[in-house]
This record gives structure tokens, C-alpha cells and sequence, in this order.
């Protein structure tokens, strides 16, 4: 399906039954839940742009609007590694748009190359983005470290659970760049992360000062992919990884990545949202 057209009137944006009461549960009795945590939480929860995928860049700012952060990890559908330039432009737009760029990717290394690498370096740079979520293999690691040092910008490792041969689980990536530059470290995908049996919270804190970034999601069923639900209806322990984010120190942010419902996500964002500000509420941090 291709990203929709950027008619950002209130009847195109929320177009369709369920959307339009997605909007009508934000605008009324769901907004009070999910008005963003205060500005001096620890806990810092933005949005993976790949649950917006099947939409485009003007809807995606419009639906980060409505829920209230700021705070964008964004995927190639909605930054194209174009010519720096054009990259540079698109970028200033969600800047414009009150967006803070906090990490671009998933970004594959999947070429042994300098000059491959370097590109995807140089498209981020363009960006202003501090992380690279990235999956590179184990092979093109080590040239992917020069190139971190070179550009200090961060790589958080995106692990995606068993189908994944190169980084199943944070432990895998963790053992394999303990003792690579500090920049190098872990995005822990909280589902994936369980799928293989792994438990997010104690991940979390094994990994420590070498977590980059979290994505976020929940699970029906611990070992099953095509049970996501949104966030606080499956077994994830929403609560104790807040604490664990909270008792390492961690400065990076809590990404919704909502991969189910392509077509029709706003419903399961607010849940997932208005959810983990009721978490974060009752911590009292």
C-alpha cells in the first residue's frame, strides 16, 4: 500500500470507523491519561516511525502532535537516503514541525565496504541524528566501529529475536562489542528480547551503559511474534523495565515500535501510550 497523500484535513487524517474513534477516545476521555509525563520523568517515550510506515511524513508529524511527543526514531520510509542535501531539508522539516530526531534505522550494514558504510553515515550526518539504529553482521562490524569513531555518532545493534541469525537477543550483541568503543552498544527490542526467552528487565540491566535505545512493545504470548498487542494487554513487564531503565541511568528514549495494524495503528498507539504514562504515573519519578 503506498504512504497516503498529504491532505492533513481532520476528515482525511482520521479517515475510516476505527480511526475516527481512535480520535474521538484521544480529543475526549483518553487525553487525560495521555498527556505526556512531566519533563523531569526519566522515562522518555517516543515513537518508532516504522508503526507509521504505511503512511506519510505530514500524517506522521499530525499523529505525533495528537500523541503528545516529540520524540522520533525515524525509518527510511519517512527519511529516503537521498542526496545529503535533500536529506538535510526533509530533516529540517520535522525540526520545524517541533519533532526532535533522536535515532534513524533500522539501518543495515550488510556490505564489507567503506564506501557503503560511509553513506549511511553521511545520510544520518545530514540528518543531525545521534544513533544509527542499526543491524549490521558480524563480519562488517569491526569496519562499521572505524566510522563511529570517525563520525561520533552512536550505533545501537537492533536485536530481532530467534529468526535472527546475526543478533537474536541484547546478550549476543553485548558479547560481541564489550569491548568495541563505548559508542557501539544495544537497541533492545523488549519483544524480540522475550521471544528468545530472555528476560527484557534483566537484559536491561546486564547491558547497562551500553543501551543506546529501547523499542518498545508487548506480547500475549512470550515465545509467539503474531501475539503483539498493544502495550499493557499482553505479559511484558511494562513496570519493571521503567524501573530497570530508571536504576541504570539511562538518558536515551522508549520508542513505541507497534509493528501490528499497519493499515489502521492510531487505536493501539493510544492504548500503548495512555498505558505506559499511567506506569510512569504511578512510579512517581
Amino acid at each position: 500500500m503506498p504512504c497516503m497523500k498529504p491532505n492533513i484535513s481532520r476528515r482525511n487524517l482520521l479517515s475510516g470507523g476505527t480511526m475516527l474513534a481512535a480520535s474521538s477516545l484521544l480529543s475526549n476521555s483518553a487525553l487525560s491519561f495521555a498527556a505526556p509525563a512531566s519533563s523531569s520523568s526519566p522515562i522518555r517515550l517516543g515513537i518508532a516511525s516504522y508503526t507509521f510506515r504505511k503512511f506519510d511524513q505530514a500524517h506522521l508529524i499530525q499523529f505525533m502532535k495528537e500523541l503528545k511527543t516529540p520524540l522520533l526514531n525515524l525509518k527510511d520510509v519517512h527519511l529516503p537516503m537521498t542526496p545529503a542535501d535533500q536529506v538535510a531539508s526533509r530533516a529540517a522539516e520535522y525540526r520545524a514541525a517541533g519533532m526532535d530526531l533522536t535515532a534513524a534505522g533500522t539501518i543495515y550494514f550488510d556490505k564489507d565496504d567503506d564506501n557503503d558504510i560511509r553513506s549511511k553515515f553521511e545520510y544520518v550526518k545530514a540528518a543531525g541524528i545521534p544513533v544509527i539504529v542499526g543491524a549490521p553482521t558480524r563480519q562488517v562490524l569491526p569496519r562499521v566501529e572505524k566510522f563511529v569513531k570517525e563520525y561520533n555518532i552512536k550505533l545501537a545493534i537492533h536485536n530481532h529475536g530467534p529468526e535472527d541469525k546475526q543478533w537474536p537477543s541484547p546478550f549476543d550483541v553485548l558479547d560481541a562489542v564489550k569491548s568495541m568503543d563505548p559508542r557501539i552498544g544495544c537497541c533492545i527490542d523488549v519483544g524480540h528480547t522475550m521471544r528468545t526467552g530472555t528476560d527484557p528487565v534483566t537484559a536491561i540491566k546486564k547491558v547497562g551503559a551500553r543501551l543506546h535505545d529501547v523499542h518498545m512493545k508487548d506480547l500475549a504470548e512470550s515465545k509467539v511474534k503474531e501475539s503483539q498487542v498493544a502495550v499493557g494487554d499482553g505479559i511484558m513487564p511494562v513496570r519493571g523495565i521503567f524501573q530497570a531503565l530508571i536504576g541504570i541511568g539511562y538518558k536515551g528514549n522508549v520508542d513505541l515500535e507497534y509493528e501490528i495494524m499497519a493499515d489502521d495503528p492510531m487505536p493501539g498507539v493510544i492504548k500503548s501510550f495512555a498505558y505506559m504514562r499511567g506506569v510512569i504515573a504511578g512510579m512517581n519519578v
